[in-house]
């Protein structure tokens, strides 16, 4: 069994899948305290699940895109996830801060899409695990593969270039993601323009998508 905070469905609001529909499943805890994260994935309300009946809750959504595997950091119940894969009937989008490699290998023969964060230290207020992302984007890049690094104005020329030089290594687009207060951004729309200049000086499959789900008032 494992405990998950909350089963919705509800609009893809992130990346290059934004506007699908799709059901998500948000698992307790994470790995990693991002000084950013805005992301309710405590264990407080949160129901025990065995794979066996998340599989049979997930049969009322079939009208969605994709199930997302969200947190909180869904790899960490990756003994669960094993057995659960196996038995989901949609297609498996991972959401994931790409720290977990070796858990990764478990079960990517089951996901069908990653999406994949980089943790630049300037946004999150920790060392950024380089070779941890590295090898975590080796296992899944035979899989829909992309990267998302949440950004403000602090972000520094070599965070730019080493993210767009890992992208680059396996040729994934990156998704630059302006970090939010609400519906507000932190950063100005020239700012979040120049630094998209900057990323395109090392890699052209670069571009800018903000939360439009908080646009959109959905969850």
């Amino acid at each position: 069994m494992t405990k998950i905070k909350e089963i919705f469905a509800s609009i893809q609001g992130e990346g290059p899948y934004l506007g699908y529909k799709q059901v998500f499943v948000r698992f307790c805890g994470c790995n990693l305290k991002c000084k950013y994260c805005d992301t309710d994935f405590n264990d407080i309300n949160a129901l025990e699940y065995t794979p066996q009946r998340l599989a049979e809750v997930l049969e009322n959504f079939t009208y969605c895109h994709s199930v997302s595997l969200t947190g909180g950091e869904p790899l960490l119940s990756v003994d669960f996830l094993k057995e659960f894969l196996p038995m989901c009937k949609l297609p498996v989008y991972l959401e994931t801060n790409a720290t977990l490699p070796n858990e990764l290998k478990k079960v990517i023969d089951y996901v069908k899409y990653v999406a994949a964060d980089i943790k630049p230290e300037s946004a999150t207020g920790m060392v950024t695990p380089w070779d941890l992302h590295d090898k975590f984007f080796d296992i899944a890049k035979e899989k829909e593969l992309f990267a998302k690094v949440v950004f403000d104005e602090n972000i520094t020329k070599e965070e730019i270039a080493k993210s767009a030089n890992l992208c680059a290594k396996y040729d994934i687009e990156l998704i630059l993601q302006p970090k939010m207060s609400g519906k507000e951004f932190v950063i100005n729309s020239d700012k979040i323009s120049e630094i998209l200049d900057k990323f395109l000086v090392y890699y052209p499959k670069v571009r800018v998508i903000p939360q439009t789900h908080k646009f959109l008032d959905v969850e």
